[in-house]
């Protein structure tokens, strides 16, 4: 199985932190969160992994050299920022032939049970199956109306009014379908250009396990306290 571990951002929020780190190697309990990506994708069987960066590019391929072990690593450089969805569409040929592929927001910190969402997946075949949860202020997220079967009939990112609390988790199964719906711009983004369009067409899958965005230094400190790890 192959994943893309999504870390190019800024990381503007977490500043001073990441004047001089990248995001993705901010610890959480001492422990890099792309480390803890790389020991998720290894418990559930996904290995190869690419991982797009724009920021400190150099410390992050000297971390997977380090610590990616028997995984297939492949770090990418954005000179140029590509959006969420220009990731995927600049590396496409790498899943094109594959008949579903993960994509991973680096800065979600999670212990979500993947097996559970693949076999959901693989048993409805949609074109994408979205890891969703329940949020507190659904106007800063991607929220989605669902059927009673599961079907997303709409997604709409960061609703002035929105119409549920099922967010977009950042952990989604995509299939060269998605890749098919990618408008071709650049920079180009999974949430605002991509998933609207994917409507009837993917499935949600309602994570109730431990998951904190670390984007903000509000939920980056409180994960040192909540994180219960791996």
């Amino acid at each position: 199985m192959k994943a893309f571990v999504l870390a190019a951002g800024h990381g503007t929020r977490l500043r001073p932190l990441t004047n001089d780190v990248p995001k993705c190697l901010l610890p959480i309990c001492g422990t890099p969160i792309l480390q803890l990506w790389l020991q998720v994708c290894q418990h559930f069987g996904i290995d190869e992994i690419l991982i797009n960066i724009h920021a400190h590019a150099e410390l992050v391929q000297r971390f997977v050299e380090e610590h990616a072990g028997k995984l297939k690593v492949r770090v990418v450089e954005e000179r140029h920022l590509l959006g969420s969805a220009g990731t995927l569409l600049a590396n496409s040929a790498w899943v094109q032939s594959e008949d579903f592929f993960w994509v991973f927001y680096a800065d979600v910190l999670n212990r979500a049970d993947l097996s559970a969402m693949l076999r959901i997946h693989q048993s409805r075949n949609p074109a994408a199956t979205l890891g969703v949860y329940r949020v507190p202020d659904p106007t800063r997220c991607g929220i989605v109306d669902v059927e009673p079967d599961g079907t997303v009939r709409r997604f709409v990112e960061k609703p002035v009014n929105p119409s549920s609390n099922l967010a977009f988790s950042g952990l989604l199964i995509g299939t060269p379908r998605l890749l098919d719906h990618i408008p071709r711009k650049i920079p180009v983004d999974i949430g605002f250009d991509v998933l609207p369009l994917l409507a009837g067409k993917m499935i949600a899958h309602v994570i109730s396990d431990y998951l904190l965005d670390i984007g903000t230094m509000e939920n980056y400190e409180r994960a040192q306290t909540s994180w219960p790890g791996l």
